[in-house]
This record gives C-alpha cells, structure tokens and sequence, in this order.
C-alpha cells in the first residue's frame, strides 16, 4: 500500500486527535494511530477505548485502500520536524513495516496490523439532533469545572446533559458546588438523560470554536457521538442515575447581594491568602450596603479583613465559603456584576451573573457554605 500526503496537514489533523492517547495504554495497540485508506481519503483514529476520534486528511495520492496502525509518538515527532512537503508513505502488507520518504531522506518504522485495532462504535438506533457549535462549547466551559474527580461516584465525575422539548440542561457538581447551565434554544423531541465523562468533553471543547458551526449529536444507550467539520468523536456515556439536583437548590433566598464582579474576584484573592489551608474559609458578614471579608489562619495568627460597598436587601447575615470553590465560579462568570443569594448560614449560597446579552440562555451556581469558627 502507498499513499502520497502533505507533511503540515498530516500533522495538524494528528495533533488535533493526539489529546485522547494515554501515556500508559493496557493494549499496546492503542499506542498507535489507526490509517485507514477509503478511495484516496486517509481516516485516521486514536482511541484509549473510552473515547476515541477521528480526522480525515485528503491524500494527493493512494494506490489501494487498506488499514494500518502506526507508532503515535514516534511519528508525532517525526513529522514536527519537517517542513511543508510531500511525504510517501509505503506500507508492507505482510509484514507491516513502513518507509516514509521525504526530501531529505527515508524513514523506516514497525506498525502493526490495523485490523487488530479496537473496534469503533457505530451509530445504532441513535437519536440525533443538530447543534450550534457555541451552545456545546459554552456549555462545556461553564460545567466541566463543577465536575467531581471521586471514583466512588462515578456519576458525578461526568457532566449531565438533560434534553427535553422545551430546551437542553447541562449540569455538573462535585456535592461543594453545583453549575446549571439551561439553552432554551437547542430542543430534542425525545427526552434523554446523558451522563458524558470530563475527559471527551475537555477533548471536544478543544476542537470546537465559540461559532454558529453546527455539529450532528447523536447519542443511544451507550454512546454519544459528535460530528463536525472533518472530525468525528465518539465516547461511551457514564452508567447510572444522576442525583437529583433539583433538591438541592434552595428556592426561597430573601438575602441578594449585587456586587462588582472583579473587586470581588480581587478581593477574595488577597483575602484568602491569609485563609486556613485546609478549610480556605473566608466570611461574609453583610449589613446595609457594607460587605465585609475577612480570613483568618489561628494556627499562624494569620488574618486579613477587607470593606466592599455593595447592593443589598435582606437581612444582615454572616456565612462561610470556601474561597477556592467562589474564585473558581467568578472567574467562570463574565458579566461586570453578580448576585449573590442566601438564605441561612447554613443553606447553599446561589451565584448569578448580573445581567444576561442572551435570553435564551440560563446559568445558575451553587456553593454549600463552611460551617463559622465562632
């Protein structure tokens, strides 16, 4: 078998899906990049069995269709060096040994037999529904952060997309902190609850862009897939049943703080320096249009206190954050202000941006309170 392609375009599509390989695979054959030739189209896959994607390259020429897996790093590096130009490729079929010869010379590498390559999920019996790139990559920056990294719960380390007729849900949480992120603009006809695991999905927002692109989602039982542009992703969804976090969520929150999103941002920042490292705890003590932040570390007799004008209405009330979990949600937000809603010092606070360009989008935060050393 041997085929003719561009160094540069071969690099850029194997760069593009190099993201899923794992440095330590338990079959060796994922190690490998999977070439297969379908009448002069090079497609080519990667896959660590729970994700795997594929890209398809052009080729200037091909002499007959065929499989082959080749070593990923060992090409990767190779084809960094080069400049833009022509590479042939010839495969032995018996033997799977390949030769790459370029301008300056040749180069020869052992591959191994593609058909030995995992099979790649199929779409069967799949529902689908075609999506603007930007609501998945907005959703995406918005949950993935919430996500929890405990294996015990395994539900709860994916990011759950609810489809209903009357808009799309994205959620995640890791039991400290809750993101809800609603479109209104994206419907399904057939309901569905899909958990999709963190890794795909940081994969996926890497290949998106913030545009009106559309991508084809197709999902069944086992499986979501996702195509666009030249590139297909497929991963196997998340078993069992995500928890009901709906109940969560207080409903009545009489205390809401309107603030400048960046002063606050700053100034939990320095505030929390002084915090103490294991429970980063900052409090908020509010009255009238005064807010203020303080941290203290007693086992270094550490503390810090800053006064920020703030909107309020409620009553006064002094609560407890984590500081890592708040500056995480701020810097996830990007509107100048934000409120802030209690209840009791005890019950989750809820973070909202101020004011939204989009009406057919909903983001809500939640981050459970740290119990005040009085």
């Amino acid at each position: 078998m041997k085929f003719i392609v561009s160094s540069s375009a071969l690099l850029k599509h194997l760069q593009s899906i190099a993201g899923v390989l794992n440095s330590s695979n338990t079959l060796p054959i994922l190690d490998n990049f999977l070439f297969a030739i379908k009448k002069k189209n090079l497609n080519i896959s990667a896959s660590d069995l729970e994700t795997t994607i594929t890209t398809s390259v052009e080729l200037d020429k091909a002499d007959k269709d065929g499989t082959i897996a080749i070593p990923a790093k060992l090409l990767l590096d190779t084809l960094k060096t080069f400049a833009e130009q022509p590479l042939h490729f010839t495969v032995d079929d018996k033997t799977f040994g390949i030769e790459i010869a370029s301008d300056n010379g040749k180069y020869k590498l052992s591959g191994q037999n593609g058909d030995e390559f995992p099979k790649i999920p199929t779409v069967d019996s799949a529902a689908s529904l075609d999506i603007n790139s930007s609501i998945i990559f907005n959703a995406i920056n918005k949950t993935l952060f919430a996500a929890g990294n405990d294996e015990l719960r395994p539900v709860m380390s994916g990011v759950l997309f609810q489809l209903t007729s009357s808009g799309l849900t994205f959620v995640a949480t890791d039991a400290h902190k809750l993101v809800r992120y609603t479109r209104k603009d994206a419907k399904t006809k057939k309901s569905a609850d899909l958990i999709l695991p963190k890794k795909p999905l940081n994969l996926l927002k890497s290949l998106l862009t913030n545009s009106d692109e559309k991508i084809k989602f197709e999902y069944n039982d086992a499986n979501a897939f996702f195509k666009f542009a030249n590139i297909e992703l497929v991963c196997r969804l998340i078993d069992g049943k995500y928890p009901n976090y709906d109940a969560v969520i207080p409903k009545e929150n009489p205390n809401q703080l309107s603030i400048d999103r960046v002063a606050f941002l700053n100034s939990i920042k320095r505030i929390s320096i002084f915090s103490n490292k294991t429970t980063h705890q900052v409090r908020l003590k509010i009255a009238g249009s005064e807010l203020n932040l303080s941290a203290e570390d007693l086992d270094f007799a550490n503390e810090a206190t800053e006064r920020l004008t703030c909107s309020y209405t409620g009553d006064d009330i002094e609560i407890g954050f984590n500081s890592r979990f708040l500056v995480e949600m701020l810097n996830n937000l990007q509107t100048d202000n934000v409120i802030l809603e209690m209840s009791a010092p005890n019950r989750a606070g809820i973070l909202l941006p101020g004011e939204s360009d989009n009406k057919d989008e909903d983001l809500l935060m939640l981050v459970m309170p740290v119990m005040l050393n009085s």
